[in-house]
């Protein structure tokens, strides 16, 4: 599948291959939603063009134009609420997307019981929607969009509206039914696309701002949110000798990896480093090479076992008795101190 996307303040090319899931990540409000929409032809961009196999979903671009309709794209879209037909039993639900495309009544919900059994919900087969737990209902919207037999899925964080012990059983049942199937999810969180997805796109005011394999993109992340997903601290600047200096003038040393050394002095790249190698101190430290920034504090909040102290764009988590030691309190300047070694550096 390949795709294209302009409208007015959003601009999304993308590619993906037979079989790949990609996981589109992003903050509220970045387009992600709106991207899927686009593909599934409940939204019209201004311009733009995609195509999957060399069928036209839509060709803005140009003279005349093509707009398949929605029910000939050979997508289907599973919301973040199942969004079931309520006067339908969950057979008859699954059953609609063969039924509406000309499938036989007898075949159609033989397919359905199959996908019902595949998301382990056959026994729900006669309940009807209300009779159904959320997370029941929702295995039973994944079953009735696999039915339909699309090209792509298209998954609108599937597991938002689901609680704590429903979520892990669709996400387990989900890596099942993904497996070589093309497929789009939008999550929030780190743990589906580390599951679900081969690679990760972060979406950020409608661009894409960074890509790559799912591990590649958590682990040594390139933008603050991704960073922020993985839970890193990160400092954006120009590659040195050293580390990094960033735009301001501040030098930042760090563990250069052989992609950004030798040679790379002079390009942008940034240094990540978890809140767990960061030490706090009321005045500046010295000795082995390391980093020290005077900072102030803007938060303090429980972080698991640890307070997570919030100062200059960076995080530091220390324990309960080091910060009541120290007497952290919003507003109170001190300095943050990471050892070079902690630090890795490269490529932005």
């Amino acid at each position: 599948m390949q795709a294209t996307v302009d409208a007015r303040g959003f601009d999304v090319g993308l590619d993906l291959a037979p079989g790949e899931t990609v996981a589109i990540m992003g903050p509220n409000g970045a387009g992600k939603s709106t991207l899927l929409s686009v593909i599934a032809g409940l939204l019209r961009p201004d311009s733009g063009k995609a195509e999957i196999d060399g069928k036209v979903l839509f060709n803005l671009d140009g003279g005349a134009s093509v707009w398949t309709a929605p029910h000939h794209r050979g997508t289907a879209l599973l919301a973040q609420e199942p969004l079931l037909f309520p006067h339908l039993s969950a057979l008859e639900n699954v059953a609609f997307g063969p039924r509406s495309s000309g499938t036989a009544k007898k075949t159609a919900r033989e397919s359905a019981r199959k996908w019902l059994a595949a998301v382990d919900a056959g026994e729900l087969e006669a309940r009807r929607p209300a009779e159904l737990s959320g997370g029941q209902a929702q295995r039973v919207a994944v079953a009735r969009a696999l039915a339909a037999n699309p090209e792509v899925l298209l998954l609108d964080e599937p597991m938002a509206a689901l609680d704590i012990h429903a979520a892990p059983l669709l996400r387990r049942l989900l890596k099942k039914v993904l497996a070589g199937r093309r497929a789009i999810i939008i999550t929030h969180d780190v743990l589906d696309a580390l599951m679900l997805a081969d690679r990760v796109i972060v979406l950020e005011g409608g661009r894409i701002t960074e890509e790559g394999p799912t591990r590649q993109v958590l682990q040594r992340p390139r933008s603050r949110f991704a960073a922020g997903l993985s839970g890193l601290n990160l400092i954006p600047g120009t590659l040195t000798a050293a580390g990094i200096r960033t735009a301001e003038g501040l030098e930042v040393a760090g563990h250069q990896d052989e992609e950004a050394a030798p040679g790379g002095a002079g390009r942008p790249g940034v240094a990540a480093f978890p809140p767990s190698a960061v030490s706090v101190f009321l005045s500046d430290a010295h000795g082995s090479p390391r980093n020290s920034f005077r900072v102030t504090v803007t938060d303090l909040e429980q972080h698991g076992d640890q307070i997570r102290v919030r100062a200059g764009g960076m995080s530091a988590d220390v324990t309960p008795a080091a910060s009541a030691d120290l007497g952290l309190v919003p507003g109170m300047n001190v300095y943050f101190v990471i050892k070079a070694a902690a630090v890795a550096v490269y490529p932005a």
